[in-house]
């Protein structure tokens, strides 16, 4: 994404990330971060969670919920890295991606200028709206 802005828990962010992305199929290569698609099978990166810096979940759209089930499989498996999801995440949806694991979000100009840094700020306490805690507690 040309003009990929990066959501944080503290709102809007330039990309930091240098070292390029490469999809699952072409394998793990040194150093860069690797792009699934929500058909991968995250299973294929077992033996390789522990050297992956990086893995970006694309988003194709606002609708398609896969990219959260990927992220929740990859931290039960162990994923320890930085876990990023790309693409049409609506700012209503950040909360759910940082409960299923994800640690920020990438969204282009055009997603930011219709849903300014302020909306998504507004659901970074994503913690404290966890239903099942406040059950628990």
């Amino acid at each position: 994404m040309a003009d990929a802005i990066i959501v944080t828990d503290t709102g809007f962010a330039v990309e930091n990330w240098g070292c390029g992305f490469a999809p699952l199929a072409e394998g793990i290569a040194a150093n860069a971060g690797v792009d699934l698609a929500p058909s991968d099978d995250v299973a294929a990166l077992t033996d390789d969670l522990g050297r992956i810096t990086m893995i970006r979940i694309a988003f194709p759209s606002f609708a398609d919920g896969r990219g959260f089930t990927l992220a929740r499989r990859l931290r039960a498996m162990g994923y320890k890295g930085r876990l990023r999801a790309r693409g049409h995440v609506l700012a209503d949806q950040y909360a759910m991606a940082r409960r299923s694991g994800f640690d920020e979000v990438e969204i282009d100009a055009t997603l930011a200028a219709r849903q300014p840094q302020d909306q998504w700020r507004a659901r970074a306490d994503w913690a404290a709206g966890d239903y099942q805690a406040r059950v628990r507690g």
